[in-house]
């Protein structure tokens, strides 16, 4: 039997927003330390919940992961929760996205510009 889908809205019961907040907290750190190990790299992960409580894990010395961050110059990838619900919203609008592929799509964000400059140019050049 498949999961239910749920729909992404503030939960308005305070004791099952908690628990949620709790299991999906841990699901969360648990996916950081599997991508640590399973790719090699380095994991900085903050939350704050609704009291301010302060909530982290890294895969190494926090400190030094967030010296690491403060330091790096280069440009970065980054998202918010707009850039999630735009995506989300773009494939359920066109109903293209098959299981699995707003991960993809994501994922592939930094890529998908260069990707359509290749196919402009393709179709223009003898």
């Amino acid at each position: 039997m498949g999961r239910k889908k749920i729909q992404i809205t503030r939960i308005m019961d305070e004791r099952n927003r908690q628990v949620t907040f709790t299991k999906r907290k841990f699901g969360l750190m648990k996916k950081a330390y599997e991508l640590s190990v399973l790719c090699d790299c380095e994991i900085a992960l903050i939350i704050f919940n609704s009291t301010n409580k302060l909530f982290q894990y890294a895969s190494t010395d926090m400190d030094k992961v967030l010296l690491k961050y403060t330091e790096y110059n280069e440009p970065h990838e980054s998202r918010t929760n707009s850039d999630i619900v735009e995506v989300s919203s773009t494939a359920s609008m066109h109903h293209t996205c098959p299981p699995g592929a707003l991960l993809f799509q994501m994922a592939c964000w930094p890529r998908l510009e260069t990707f359509e400059c290749d196919r402009r140019y393709h179709m223009f050049s003898p």
